[in-house]
């Protein structure tokens, strides 16, 4: 993966895996596996006290990985990211506080959406990519589907609910560019360990494209 981020975050691979860290003693040999497999864009949420942590030791020691910071809530959580070494910001939703310290972070960033409104209010902000959350229980493909008439200009990525399954069905829609989900990251592969089961299922995952299962 270059050091230099594609014109957007939307357009690094089909999946964004979306990763919780209980132990940063896991984050580099997880992002190794998750990059060695294919995807190499890693959101780490910001919902343990190891999060900060373990951006800063992917950031350190995985050059192939783009390792950004999810469930980012606050301008502080944003200069903190940065500061560690998150290339992308991930809100599940946003204010004008909150997106006034996103434009500021100088990385590119995803503010969360899950309605028709809060998209145009983006758009009036200049904003034109954006995550829909949470993609299933918000209304899934057929929300975003309608989206695509009226808003065209608003690109997503989807997360919330997400498959193997279902994610071929997003990725088909002409504003989604990729999709987030953690089911290459089973509780059970972290818990013991097993990097070379999350490799092989973050290669499948970035095999998926649109319509094919």
């Amino acid at each position: 993966m270059p050091s230099v981020l594609p014109a957007s975050v939307l357009d690094i691979a089909p999946v964004v895996p979306v990763v919780v860290v209980d132990d940063a003693a896991d984050a580099v040999p997880l992002a190794r596996a998750l990059v060695a497999g294919g995807l190499p864009a890693i959101e780490v949420t910001l919902r343990t006290p190891a999060a900060l942590e373990s951006i800063r030791a992917i950031a350190g020691a995985v050059p192939d990985a783009v390792v950004g910071a999810g469930t980012v809530l606050t301008p502080g959580q944003v200069a903190e990211s940065v500061a560690a070494g998150a290339r992308f910001l991930v809100s599940p939703g946003w204010t004008d506080v909150l997106l006034e310290a996103l434009r500021g972070s100088g990385v590119p960033f995803l503010p969360g959406v899950s309605t028709a409104t809060e998209v145009v209010a983006l758009l009036e902000r200049g904003v034109r990519e954006m995550k829909f959350f949470p993609a299933q229980a918000a209304g899934g493909t057929a929300y975003l589907r309608s989206l695509a008439g009226p808003l065209p200009q608003a690109r997503f990525c989807p997360t919330g609910g997400i498959g193997p399954d279902t994610a071929p069905d997003y990725l088909a829609l002409p504003n989604v560019g990729c999709v987030g989900g953690s089911w290459m990251l089973p509780a059970d592969a972290v818990a013991t360990r097993d990097w070379g089961r999350v490799e092989r299922l973050a290669r499948e995952a970035a095999r998926l494209t649109a319509g094919v299962r």
